[in-house]
């Protein structure tokens, strides 16, 4: 998590150490992760993340948890289906869909599920 600065507030910015909480306990606002850019603008390149896995993995230097210590079981990477019809009737002409249902147990919870630590 060398990217990862601290859990920050959304309600209050009060700042908490990063470990695996997600509520504010002044506030029961939601935490969230408040990264460090540079860092990541430094160590990531297009090419890094097209050399990654072919699942949510490929993308660890975005995600608040360690790489080497993942459990992969191929989540991600799944198709964006077009919307047409849906978008038409929305007045949006690039809908698009994402279909977790092709992740490996059939459920968008695979994503969530890859990146929790107990």
């Amino acid at each position: 998590m060398s990217h990862v600065k601290s859990l920050e507030c959304r309600e209050c910015s009060r700042n908490y150490p990063i470990e695996p909480s997600n509520a504010c306990e002044f506030c029961f606002g939601p935490l969230e992760v408040k990264y460090d850019y540079d860092s990541i603008a430094r160590a990531v390149t297009r090419q890094s993340i097209a050399d990654g896995p072919h699942t949510i993995w490929r993308y660890h230097d975005f995600l608040p948890v360690e790489a080497e210590t993942a459990v992969d079981i191929g989540a991600g990477l799944t198709p964006l289906i077009h919307a047409k019809n849906l978008g038409r009737m929305l007045g949006l002409n690039e809908l698009y869909i994402k279909n977790d249902s092709v992740n490996p147990t059939f459920s968008f919870k695979d994503r969530p599920v890859s990146v929790t630590e107990t």
